[in-house]
């Protein structure tokens, strides 16, 4: 991806090395959403509860030191960050609506967001609690080296994916959820669950279409993507961890579906082609 001497999102809060208990309030991992779940159901406001909260501080902690490489993997994702902004701001405005940016979190090891604490090794999530992005950079290894999915555009479509769950949170989408999850067993709200996460990677896929057409893209970018999506698919991730699948516990979708999806959003480029909630056959 072209993305050296761009302009970066001024969108990003830096908490590196500060560790999960430095700020209350602030970031979807299944613990994350579950946590917001529960607090919406019981009738409270997770995010107008936790912003009251929240600290911010967008120089990391006096204690930690900036390798090169997290440095330009910093900058990296403020470039994908704002080119989200571009393009969210100019979909939503075709639709008569206004864009609200989110705020992506760096951190190390763990944070706490309004949707509770949260440690590196669940990977980067967005909390629809106070609409903001959470990453460890160093997932960008761990999708190299664990998950075989080299390139830095893997890393912008796993930013693109957590863009698209704030997407769906600010079209209604990720409440609607929440109210299904008191009606439903655990069985079938995973269904539920996956096709919310195929709708993520849907999304994602759009936006890579509004970046080919900027001509943004290198060659071999949209296999990185698509190799980043099959690599976290559900039926990957617990064939790796345990030997063998269960479909009736899938969360995200098997490695063809975020794939087949992610490059669905990819070709058509518009919100209205990403219905994953009444696709049939998915």
């Amino acid at each position: 991806m072209q993305w050296k001497g761009r302009r970066g999102s001024s969108n990003v809060e830096d908490r590196r090395g500060m560790g999960g208990k430095a700020l209350i309030g602030g970031g979807l991992g299944v613990g994350g959403v579950i946590i917001y779940l529960i607090v919406t159901l019981l009738g409270g406001n997770a995010g107008d509860l936790m912003r009251g909260l929240t600290g911010t501080n967008s120089g990391g902690s006096a204690s930690y030191t900036e390798t090169a490489q997290e440095k330009e993997l910093a900058q990296f994702v403020s470039v994908v960050l704002a080119d989200t902004e571009d393009v969210w701001t100019k979909v939503f405005q075709e639709r008569g609506m206004t864009y609200e940016k989110p705020t992506l979190v760096l951190y190390t090891d763990t944070v706490q967001s309004a949707c509770g604490v949260s440690g590196a090794a669940a990977g980067p999530f967005y909390c629809p609690g106070d609409r903001k992005l959470y990453i460890d950079l160093s997932f960008y290894d761990e999708l190299q080296q664990e998950f075989q999915a080299p390139g830095d555009f893997a890393m912008a479509y796993v930013i693109a994916h957590e863009v698209g769950h704030h997407v769906q949170t600010l079209l209604g989408t990720s409440d609607r959820l929440a109210q299904l999850r008191q009606q439903l067993s655990q069985t079938e709200y995973n269904k539920f669950q996956v096709r919310f996460e195929l709708q993520a990677d849907y999304l994602a896929g759009v936006w890579a279409h509004y970046t080919k057409e900027q001509n943004l893209l290198d060659e071999g970018d949209i296999d990185e993507a698509l190799t980043a999506a099959s690599a976290v698919g559900d039926d990957n991730i617990q064939k790796k961890a345990r030997g063998y699948v269960v479909p009736e516990s899938f969360t995200h979708g098997s490695s063809e579906q975020r794939k087949r999806w992610f490059y669905k959003g990819f070709e058509n480029g518009t919100i209205e082609g990403g219905d994953t909630f009444n696709a049939s056959g998915l």
